[in-house]
């Protein structure tokens, strides 16, 4: 009989660490999401490169807008190389005819009504403006299976679709990831935790061009890192004292 209730008492414990332990990395456990605040924008920032594309009826009318470039990797619908600009550190670009145009900190909807009231009606009638950025790329770093940079070619990416690039979190790596963006000349840092379905509502669920996304491992997988790293010097310095006790003991 007293075999069996240790038997029964270890199923209990071992099925509470069993869930204890998948609470702690299994996601979007828990918590509503708030459809209304799951929003996505691209805001252009300083070093973007940006290609743009004019378009209408009058095609030679536009043509003045849209700049060929020998070395550009991007052509446009007809196959023509793209040429790409560099918002500089103020924020500006410098374009054919228009001039320096300020296009950071503002969202796509909002750089192509720029464009929009600078070429029409003076220049161009109805014009149809097209934004891409092609220098578009993310970072995951830390307690991940791939970890590394990556180019995005759409501009549109959520924090999971980054994690999963990156091949998922190791099992030792802390479900709470860092999120860290640079906001008016500061790098902020976000916190998401991956297990509540609240990440869907954060400000940087959706990514923003040169996010860095970390993820930090557990205290038992740094301290076996550091012990790791560090059992070569304490095996040498073994070695050495162990010699030496020989040496003097002779």
């Amino acid at each position: 009989m007293q075999k069996v209730s240790k038997i029964v008492l270890a199923i209990i414990i071992l099925s509470i660490t069993s869930c204890a332990s998948k609470k702690d990395i299994v996601y979007f456990q828990n918590d509503e999401v708030d459809q209304s605040k799951i929003n996505y924008k691209t805001i252009f920032k300083p070093g973007d490169l940006v290609q743009i594309t004019i378009s209408a009826l009058d095609i030679e009318a536009v043509k003045p807008f849209n700049l060929t470039s020998s070395s550009a990797t991007n052509t446009n619908v007809s196959g023509t190389p793209q040429h790409s600009y560099l918002i500089n550190n103020n924020g500006y670009i410098d374009y054919p005819i228009l001039g320096e145009l300020k296009l950071a900190s503002l969202t796509r909807v909002e750089a192509i009504e720029l464009f929009k009231k600078k070429l029409s009606p003076d220049y161009v009638k109805n014009p149809t403006v097209n934004i891409k950025i092609t220098n578009f790329s993310i970072t995951v770093l830390g307690d991940v299976k791939n970890p590394g940079r990556f180019t995005i070619p759409n501009e549109r990416i959520s924090v999971i679709e980054a994690i999963g690039l990156a091949g998922d979190l190791n099992m030792s790596g802390i479900r709470t990831i860092e999120v860290k963006r640079e906001e008016d000349n500061q790098i902020k840092t976000y916190k998401l935790d991956l297990r509540s379905n609240k990440i869907f509502n954060s400000p940087v669920y959706y990514l923003q061009q040169n996010d860095v996304i970390y993820v930090e491992p557990n205290k038992s997988s740094s301290q076996d890192a550091v012990y790791n790293r560090n059992t070569g010097l304490f095996i040498s310095l073994g070695s050495i004292i162990i010699s030496l006790i020989s040496i003097l003991t002779r």
